[in-house]
């Protein structure tokens, strides 16, 4: 019995001998680019009011073709693998200048592939998926009196992509990815508050289907649910603020992140352009994006445009050391690139992309961050947020804060946003807890209208200065 080839799904109306002879057909006059072929099937459960409300199943295959000359960028797709949609796809490439220069050398090539072994999802049944749903449904209602709804949601992906060149270079990835997800609204004396937990990562299904984890997700949200219902109007004003590890990161990802993105700074756009080898945060303040990890959200074997994921050190003991870079903007600046160019789908151009950012961890004692706090906040997590790259400038929104007071943890408090900018909020930072943690495994972060998956992470950190905006 022969194991099933992944690579099967992509090449059912060409072979990989045609694609690279096409690739090398179409691309003949550019600078840089790839052929991106990619089979992804895809699934999510909605479950609520104590029924399965959706369930959505999708296969999609398709390709991306690029072409790179100069400054200029063609692009073409189809949901067709075929030598004639591929064909037709380089007509438009034609419209480019002629490349000046030789082919840019291809990435890398990588021997580490993080998720080869994983299999699609089918391999757990319909009726199995549904029944963890029912599951949690049931498990949560019967938990506290004051529950009062419960909504459930599972997804899953399971993607296979090939990369090829016209220099012979050909990688490819299979990229498992799931989530779960407990909402849970709370009444009591006619009061509704909301909890919500998430988890998941590059894995597939074994994991949520533990009882501990899926548990724990209902104990998470639960217990937001029911501290909100405690919670008084947050204050206003320009406090202290006690950020708390892990998923408090994504600030530190809208913030600062997104301006360090090579295209950004290329164009002159953010606020950390020009800036490599200036101080940029307090010290100690080290923030690293790093595909590499096994299981993250944000992780890959290799980008999407073939070069391998890797830690890239961004800012080091508050020094701006680089920048997040994909092929292009690694060559119109002079660099090398950095594991960093990503797209949603077959259907997107790749650009520069977070993975997964976060802080390093300091030497501070959490605790002992707390107590030097006289009157401020603990923001322990986050719903969105917004920025600006151009001014660094962020509003973020507490879904779980409280209020301090002589280093001890107070009321909750429910309305809080902090407002800041990213260049300056680092320069605040008064103690970095030894805590690292990364986020549950949720994150979706947007940009330029293409939506990937990344993760964020960070330790606690006691910040001064920040702008409260509040209710009370």
């Amino acid at each position: 019995m022969t194991s099933f080839d992944p690579r099967s799904l992509l090449y059912r109306q060409l072979d990989p001998t045609q694609a690279q002879s096409l690739a090398r057909e179409t691309l003949a006059k550019c600078d840089d680019g790839e052929l991106y072929l990619q089979f992804i099937a895809s699934e999510a459960f909605g479950f609520d009011d104590g029924r399965l409300k959706t369930a959505d199943y999708s296969r999609d295959a398709g390709f991306g073709l690029r072409g790179v000359s100069g400054e200029m960028t063609g692009f073409a797709h189809a949901n067709e693998i075929s030598p004639a949609a591929i064909r037709r796809a380089g007509e438009t490439l034609s419209l480019l200048d002629p490349a000046k220069g030789s082919l840019a050398a291809p990435p890398r090539l990588n021997n580490r592939h993080l998720y080869t072994d994983a299999s699609p999802l089918d391999a757990v049944p319909f009726a199995q998926k549904v029944a963890l749903l029912e599951a949690i449904d049931a498990a949560a209602r019967a938990r506290d009196p004051r529950v009062a709804q419960v909504s459930v949601g599972l997804s899953a992906s399971w993607s296979v992509v090939e990369i090829v060149r016209p220099d012979g270079f050909l990688a490819t990835d299979v990229r498992p990815l799931v989530r779960l997800n407990v909402g849970i609204v709370a009444e009591s004396n006619g009061r509704r508050e909301t909890g919500n937990f998430g988890m998941g990562g590059r894995r597939l299904y074994e994991d949520l289907f533990d009882p501990a984890n899926w548990n724990r997700a209902i104990d998470t949200a639960l217990e937001q649910a029911l501290t909100n219902l405690e919670s008084i109007d947050a204050p206003a004003g320009e406090m202290t603020v006690l950020l708390g590890p892990g998923w408090p990161g994504v600030l530190l990802h809208e913030a600062v992140g997104h301006g360090l993105e090579g295209d950004f700074n290329r164009k002159g756009t953010s606020a950390f352009s020009g800036r490599i080898g200036e101080r940029v945060g307090a010290a100690g303040v080290t923030v690293v994006d790093d595909g590499s990890i096994a299981a993250r959200r944000g992780s890959l074997s290799i980008d999407d445009e073939g070069t391998p994921t890797g830690e890239t050190v961004l800012i080091e003991d508050g020094i701006l050391k680089g920048y997040m870079q994909d092929r292009l903007n690694a060559r119109l600046m002079g660099v090398e690139p950095t594991g960093n160019g990503r797209r949603e789908s077959y259907a997107h151009a790749p650009m520069p992309r977070m993975t997964n950012t976060f802080m390093k961890a300091g030497n501070d004692d959490p605790a002992e961050l707390l107590g030097r706090i006289k009157k401020g906040i603990y923001a322990k997590n986050f719903g969105g947020g917004q920025v600006d790259i151009v001014s660094g400038k962020f509003v973020f929104s507490c879904t779980e804060a409280y209020m301090v007071e002589n280093g001890k943890l107070g009321a909750p408090i429910k309305g809080a946003t902090l407002i800041g900018d990213g260049p300056s909020v680092l320069t605040r930072v008064k103690g970095i807890g030894n805590d690292l943690a990364l986020d549950e495994g949720v994150g979706v972060c947007g940009k330029g209208g293409q939506s990937v998956p990344a993760g964020v992470g960070q330790p606690t950190l006691l910040v001064e200065g920040l702008t409260v905006g509040g209710t009370a």
